[in-house]
């Protein structure tokens, strides 16, 4: 394992910055995984105009979930979200980011 993936993996067990969540895949099983959450908001530019929106994403450890898709359903503390477009992996492919929507 390599230094990247260990402080990864510490930050995803600090219970300051990392959750637990329940994923499921469209049509699959229920498992327990490890997020952390943004709740960042969003500038997006259209023409001249700029459209302010509340996001929410989250990174999930491609160790737990492999192939994130649309529509998989994510569970966090009892409030449901649904994967939105395509998600993202970052450069050392070790994490998934993913925007939500609520279910």
């Amino acid at each position: 394992m390599n230094a990247v993936a260990i402080a990864l993996d510490a930050l995803f067990a600090d219970d300051n910055i990392g959750r637990d969540a329940v994923y499921t895949a469209e049509g699959g099983a229920p498992v327990l995984v490890r997020v952390v959450t943004r709740r960042a908001d969003d500038t997006t530019g259209f023409g001249d105009a700029r459209i302010w929106s509340e996001t929410t994403r989250l990174d999930l450890r491609v160790a737990e979930v492999t192939n994130p898709r649309p529509g998989d359903r994510i569970e966090i503390d009892g409030e449901a979200f649904l994967i939105q477009g395509e998600p993202v992996r970052d450069r050392d492919r070790l994490i998934w980011t993913v925007d939500l929507r609520p279910a």
